[in-house]
C-alpha cells in the first residue's frame, strides 16, 4: 500500500489510531512499531482481536490476513502519513526547540492562543520521532493552529522532525548544558538546535529570537523573517521588564503588568517568548495578560508548594548543569531565613559528569544557602568539595528527611527525570506518616 492508500484507510476510519495494543479502541488502526526493548508486531494479532481495524506490521514471521498490512517499516510509514496530514490541513504549526523551558513555553502558548483559535498541541513528552507524528496525527480538520515541542539528543534530530512536521513558525528558547553525551558540547548542543533556523529560513519560515540570548542572537543572524523579543528594548517587536522573580513573576510586557505563578528570571523569558508569539497571531493583550496569569505550572515543573510552614519551589522533571545554575541563582533571590537547596543528579553528560557536578557543587556553596543535599552517586562525592549533606540515592536521602521536623523552611528541590525527586515532597510535609 502507498502512503496515500493507507492515509485514505485511516481516513475512512476517522483518523483513528493507536501505537499500544493495551489501549486499542474498537475501529483503531494499530501500528506495530519496534524499539530497542520491544516489538508490537508480536502483539499486532492480538490488536485486531480487541477491535482493531487493521494493524500496520513489518514483519515477515505473521501470518496472511487482509487486516495486517504488511510494509517495509513501521516508524517510517507513521512519520510519512503524519506529514501527509500536516500538509492537508495548510495551517502555521509553530515548533518549540531548546535547552530549558520547551514545555513552559509550549504550555504558555498555548494558554494564550486558545483564547482565539482551535489549537492542538504536544501532550506530555511525545516530542521526538514517534511522539511527533503522533501528534500530529491527531490534529483535526477543524485545528487552526498547532503548537509543536520538539526534544533532541543528537545533532541531526531537530532537522529530522522538522521534516515530519512542516513548520512554518519556530522559537529555540536558549542554549544550554543539555544532553552533553550526545550533543559533545554546548557548541554541538547550539548547532543541533540551530536546525530549526535554518528550516525556517530554507523553507520561508519566521523564527522568533529571544535576543537577550547571545547563542541565538548570533545563530539568527542569517534569518530574513524574524520576530525579535527581549527585556528593556523597545525596538523589538515585544519587549519586557521584570519587577520581582522571586517568589512569583511580576512585570511588564510593552504596556501591560503582567503576574505569574512561575518563579525566576529563566521563566519570564518564556512568558516573554509566549507573549511575543500571541502578539504576532493577533491576540488582545488583555487575553495575554490573563493567560499567563491564570497559568499554573504542573508536573513538577517550577511548581511552588506551600504547607506546614514550609514553601517548596519543585523544580524536578528534569535538570541539566544551565538549568540548575539557574534555579540556584534565583532561589538565592528568595527573601527567606532558612532555605535548602536539595539536587539529584544531572544524566546524560557522559564524559562531562564528573566536571558538571563538581561544578554546580560549587555554585551552590557561594550562594549563601543554609543547607545544601546533594543525592545521586555523581553529586554525593563532591561533599569533599564543599560543605553539604550527600546521599548515594534517593532512600537515603528520605531516612534523613524523615527523622527533620523542618518549619519555616524554605526548598529548592531539582534533579534529572530518572532521579524523581518530587518523591521526597511528602516526606518534607509529613505526609504519610
Amino acid at each position: 500500500m502507498t502512503i496515500e492508500e493507507i492515509y485514505e484507510l485511516l481516513k475512512s476510519n476517522n483518523y483513528k489510531f493507536s501505537t499500544d495494543s493495551r489501549k486499542i479502541n474498537p475501529g483503531d488502526i494499530f501500528f506495530a512499531l519496534k524499539g530497542e526493548n520491544y516489538d508490537a508486531n508480536l502483539f499486532a494479532e492480538y490488536s485486531l482481536e480487541k477491535g482493531a481495524a487493521f494493524a500496520i506490521v513489518d514483519s515477515k514471521n505473521l501470518p496472511a490476513n487482509k487486516r495486517l498490512i504488511a510494509v517495509e517499516n513501521v516508524l517510517n510509514v507513521l512519520q510519512n502519513l503524519a506529514t501527509f496530514h500536516r500538509l492537508q490541513l495548510e495551517i502555521p504549526v509553530i515548533a518549540i526547540g531548546g535547552s530549558n523551558g520547551k514545555t513552559t513555553t509550549k504550555e504558555l502558548i498555548a494558554a494564550i492562543l486558545g483564547t482565539k483559535y482551535k489549537i492542538h498541541v504536544t501532550q506530555g513528552n511525545l516530542n521526538n520521532q514517534i511522539g511527533l507524528p503522533i501528534t500530529l496525527l491527531s490534529a483535526t480538520i477543524n485545528t487552526e493552529i498547532i503548537i509543536l515541542e520538539m526534544g533532541a539528543n543528537h545533532i541531526g534530530e531537530i532537522a529530522e522532525l522538522c521534516e515530519i512536521a512542516k513548520p512554518t513558525h519556530g522559537l529555540i528558547t536558549n542554549i544550554g548544558k543539555e544532553h552533553l553525551e550526545g550533543f559533545g558540547s554546548i557548541e554541538g548542543v547550539a548547532r543541533g538546535e540551530s536546525e530549526l533556523y535554518h528550516y525556517l529560513q530554507n523553507n520561508g519560515g519566521l523564527a522568533f529570537v529571544n535576543m537577550d540570548d547571545k547563542w541565538l542572537r548570533s545563530m539568527s543572524k542569517r534569518l530574513t523573517k524574524i520576530c525579535a523579543y527581549g527585556v528593556d528594548n523597545p525596538q523589538h517587536f515585544i519587549a519586557g521588564k521584570i519587577i520581582q522573580s522571586s517568589p512569583l513573576i511580576i512585570g511588564e510586557i510593552d504596556r501591560f503588568r503582567i503576574t505569574s505563578r512561575l518563579s525566576g528570571d529563566y521563566n519570564f523569558e518564556n512568558i516573554l517568548a509566549a507573549a511575543a508569539v500571541g502578539k504576532y497571531f493577533d491576540v488582545p493583550d488583555a487575553d495575554i495578560q490573563t493567560a499567563i496569569a491564570q497559568y499554573k505550572p504542573t508536573n513538577n515543573r517550577s511548581q511552588v508548594i506551600e504547607k506546614n510552614s514550609n514553601w517548596i519551589l519543585l523544580d524536578a522533571y528534569n535538570a541539566n548543569p544551565s538549568s540548575v545554575e539557574k534555579a540556584l541563582e534565583n532561589f538565592s533571590y528568595l527573601k527567606h531565613p532558612n532555605k535548602i537547596v536539595i539536587l539529584g543528579d544531572m544524566f546524560e553528560l557522559g564524559d562531562f559528569a564528573d566536571s558538571e557536578h563538581r561544578l554546580i557543587a560549587q555554585k551552590a556553596s557561594t550562594l549563601g544557602f543554609n543547607k545544601i543535599v546533594l543525592v545521586g552517586p555523581f553529586f554525593s562525592r563532591q561533599i569533599n568539595e564543599i560543605s553539604a549533606l550527600g546521599f548515594n540515592n534517593f532512600e537515603e536521602l528520605e531516612k534523613w528527611v524523615r527523622c527533620q521536623n523542618f518549619k519555616n523552611t524554605a526548598f529548592l528541590i531539582k534533579g534529572s527525570r530518572g532521579m524523581a525527586m518530587e518523591r521526597i515532597v511528602p516526606a518534607i510535609v509529613n505526609e504519610g506518616e
